[in-house]
């Protein structure tokens, strides 16, 4: 008899006999069942979900914007500090609020890392043209993105939008939060950065989004390898 048959039938006298459950090894585990077919377990990061957190931040009690872009903890590890997050993003084409002030309210979101619900850590603007770039987009509108770390992985999760010009109060613009994660990710993708798209992670359509505009459901996770 083979060894590998030979194990399969102890192994199932062993679970009818002394009822102990077996593990078989080409069998997916549980926590596998999670992702779907065709997609890998997360790497250095992991759904906010899972601590008691959620993919949307919180701009009121009930509804939030799409954390629709993730920054992998596996990403060079001068990306995954906060002076290295500001370089990162203005070699993409964003950069600070315009002269240090902040216009808007502040966004808190929860990453389920243990640390609750915690105020924005980043707010870039893009930048449109050297000197003052980032004032054009809070008077005409533009991408910007928030960004929140997890405590835990490191990895930054990044809510990014497109919006309306100032006169219209900064709203969302219609898919804007479809073509602000893509804008994104084609500035990243041309700087060498690796995406990954998560459909796992997000419901489609417009449940619980701020302004009731629908999004994808897609996030879109980055690698970034080098030092920005």
């Amino acid at each position: 008899m083979r060894p590998v048959a030979f194990f399969v039938l102890c192994a199932v006298v062993v679970q009818r006999v002394v009822g102990v459950s077996i593990d078989w090894p080409w069998r997916a585990s549980s926590s596998d069942d999670q992702y779907r077919l065709g997609s890998n377990p997360p790497s250095g990061w992991h759904d906010p979900a899972d601590g008691g957190g959620r993919m949307l931040d919180y701009t009121t009690i009930f509804y939030g914007e799409p954390l629709n872009v993730i920054i992998s903890g596996d990403s060079h590890p001068d990306v995954l500090t906060h002076a290295g997050l500001h370089k990162y993003a203005k070699s993409i084409g964003f950069s600070e609020e315009c002269l240090g002030i902040h216009m808007g309210d502040l966004h808190s979101a929860d990453l389920g890392d243990g640390e609750g619900r915690k105020d924005e850590q980043f707010l870039a603007r893009q930048h449109y043209f050297p000197i003052w770039g980032t004032c054009w987009e809070s008077l005409a509108g533009g991408n910007h993105f928030r960004a929140w770390q997890q405590k835990d992985t490191k990895a930054w999760f990044l809510a990014v939008s497109k919006e309306k010009y100032v006169g219209e109060h900064h709203q969302i613009i219609d898919d804007g939060y479809n073509i602000g994660r893509d804008y994104l990710v084609s500035r990243a993708l041309r700087k060498g950065a690796r995406v990954e798209w998560r459909e796992d992670l997000l419901e489609a359509g417009d449940e619980e989004i701020n302004h009731g505009i629908a999004q994808d459901g897609r996030v879109a996770v980055l690698t970034v390898d080098y030092a920005p």
